[in-house]
């Protein structure tokens, strides 16, 4: 199955605020596990209290919020940032 992935325009912010390493090695991750999987849920780790419903990547020291939309076939990136500040 082909996922497709889609940031909302405060994610795709923070993401170009990344340094360039930071964005290719979150770029290359998101090809990698995401964009070719059956299932997204099976590398990632679903949020509880506030952020319930949403989905987390870990990503070496960053972590990606993520809202996955089985109908559509879309994964939306809610949040992007290391991981002291991304859940706040």
């Amino acid at each position: 199955m082909k996922w497709t992935i889609e940031f909302t325009p405060d994610s795709a912010k923070e993401f170009k605020k990344l340094d360039r390493y930071t964005q290719k090695m979150i770029r290359g991750w998101m090809v990698k596990h995401l964009l070719d999987a059956d299932d997204p849920r099976a590398t990632g780790k679903p949020l509880k209290a506030n952020l319930a419903g949403y989905w987390r990547y870990r990503i070496g020291d960053y972590r990606m919020i993520c809202d996955i939309k089985d109908e559509r076939i879309v994964i939306v990136v809610v949040k992007i940032g290391h991981r002291w500040e991304v859940y706040d």
